[in-house]
């Protein structure tokens, strides 16, 4: 169930070649002499923050703005369901989340490949950060058409995919080059900074790009809360959006080019030298340990019992009448539950056994699978002519934060298991594979999920002999005849309860074998290299 401003487990990884450090998990500095171990370091005498607060400002700035092509893609889900999309245009749509689990796979480029005079990290932010701003005031005359017109003509799946997957590359090729530059951006005293602004300024810009914008997007929500007089449009549209965030790019863009200087003066990290090909041969070798290897197998199938409960119950929601712009926003009360859960969480993970945590939240995340397709079968029999009663978005509400605990335990424990086995020679590049792997298991059960909705639903013609409704044309020729097609058995409900089937059965069988990956030495995964 997906309201905006949810979670993503694994969602933003530590980039390639760099290594842990305070914005990844708080640890004892490594003795010294180790080789690899050194790390960049700022001649500079100490420094209070507010020596820094420019600095602290702009990467703010830049993670709001890698938030606002993140909520817009967010978005589009709720849209097209509101335009009766197939849930197999939605599992296609649903590509477009993929390069954030997948950027590690063009990361070294970004980190080896620059123009020095003009600063590692701008060599790749400004190009970037240009075409984005570029790519949104063009696509700002061309997305009301492929959204369709409403008048026949449905909205072009193929199209917005390509286009919003191209919006996640170029965030996530923003993401990596912002990461590195708050590192030497700011001193060492005040890089745990660099930590609050990704998470402040990242949840700033979804919630900008996706609540709202599908609040002010929504007639009915503007007519009902903003105008005196109703209009049969929202404030703004998809175009305008794009257009004015298009034009914030490019200034903020332009400014940074131009005012901002990277700071020369740093020692560079031997890790961080490393060449391409060095650095995915060290990739290569850390998975095929077999520990690290079996470990990546159960992460990659531990999530397909909630497929279809994170996947497809917000566009059921969408789909059963609940606005679009009302689910959005059911997702700000839950900021705060996301702020404090991993602080109380991670006294629980801090230990040797982090992975006990991540077994025990399983199996009330699975059985709140079924409690969310309760929902979406509850939805219609409590809707009323003016929407849907308080009571019945205080129960959603209630369901979401109990999601979010068991979420947020099983989220901390993983993150706590890889800052614990990750070789602290490569600690970057080491946490970032099994960061981006853990990510990849949630992201493939979701797009199966999706495209599996339509296929398991059952319909049948009424009104007309003769006629089935087993096909797209059928169904057509059903309507034709002065028939309908209505629905027998939901796919969604049959997904439910076989994610759930098969969830427990991994709990059951593989659970165990995954709690004992703590019980392996710590030379298990250590990862030999030359040097």
């Amino acid at each position: 169930m997906a309201p905006a401003i949810a979670a993503e487990e694994g969602g933003r990884q530590r980039r390639a070649g760099t290594r842990q450090h305070s914005l990844d998990v708080t640890a004892e500095p490594p003795p010294d002499g180790l080789p690899g171990d050194t790390e960049a370091l700022l001649p500079a005498p100490a420094r209070g923050c507010r020596a820094e607060l420019g600095s602290i400002l702009l990467l703010l700035v830049l993670y709001v703005l890698q938030g606002i092509p993140l909520g817009l893609a967010g978005s589009v889900p709720l849209i097209l369901q509101s335009k009766s999309a197939s849930y197999t245009d939605q599992a296609f749509f649903s590509f477009v989340f993929w390069p954030f689990s997948l950027k590690l796979l063009w990361a070294p480029l970004v980190d080896a490949v620059y123009v020095r005079g003009f600063g590692r990290r701008k060599s790749w932010l400004v190009p970037t950060q240009y075409v984005l701003g570029l790519f949104m005031i063009y696509m700002s005359t061309q997305v009301d058409a492929l959204l369709g017109d409403g008048h026949g003509r449905g909205p072009d799946v193929a199209a917005l995919t390509v286009t919003f997957f191209l919006f996640e590359f170029l965030a996530a090729t923003q993401d990596i080059a912002v990461d590195g530059w708050a590192l030497t951006m700011l001193s060492r005293e005040n890089v745990g900074y660099a930590s609050t602004c990704n998470s402040v300024g990242q949840t700033a810009g979804y919630f900008l790009g996706n609540v709202l914008f599908l609040a002010l997007e929504s007639a009915s929500f503007c007519n009902k809360y903003l105008r005196f007089e109703p209009q049969p449009q929202g404030i703004v549209t998809l175009s305008d959006f794009l257009f004015f965030w298009g034009a914030v790019f490019l200034v903020t863009t332009t400014l940074v080019a131009f005012l901002k200087k990277e700071n020369q003066e740093l020692i560079p990290a031997k890790e961080e030298t490393k060449g391409i090909t060095d650095t995915y041969r060290l990739l290569f070798s850390i998975v095929k340990m077999p520990a690290v290897l079996y470990f990546l197998s159960l992460i990659l199938t531990s999530k397909v019992g909630f497929s279809a409960a994170d996947a497809v119950t917000g566009l059921k929601l969408v789909e059963e009448g609940v606005p679009k712009e009302h689910l959005a926003l059911l997702a700000v009360p839950m900021v705060p539950l996301q702020i404090i859960l991993p602080l109380v969480i991670s006294k629980y993970t801090a230990g040797p056994q982090p992975l006990n945590t991540f077994y025990k939240a399983m199996p009330y995340r699975l059985l709140l699978g079924l409690e969310f397709a309760f929902l979406v079968w509850w939805a219609p029999k409590v809707k009323q002519e003016g929407g849907f009663p308080v009571y019945y978005y205080a129960v959603v509400v209630l369901s979401y934060a109990l999601h979010q605990i068991t979420l947020y335990s099983m989220y901390v424990a993983i993150m706590a298991f890889n800052a614990k086995v990750s070789d602290p020679l490569i600690g970057g590049t080491y946490m970032t594979l099994l960061n981006t792997v853990s990510n990849l298991g949630g992201n493939w059960p979701s797009t199966v999920a999706l495209w599996l909705v339509d296929p398991l639903t059952v319909k049948e013609c009424v009104g007309a002999q003769g006629h089935t409704c087993a096909t797209a044309a059928a169904a057509e020729l059903c309507t034709g005849a002065g028939g309908s097609c209505v629905t027998t058995l939901d796919g969604y409900y049959v997904e439910s309860v076989i994610c759930v089937i098969l969830g427990f059965a991994w709990w059951f069988f593989l659970g165990p074998k995954f709690k004992k990956l703590q019980d392996e030495g710590q030379s298990s995964w250590k990862c030999k290299r030359s040097n």
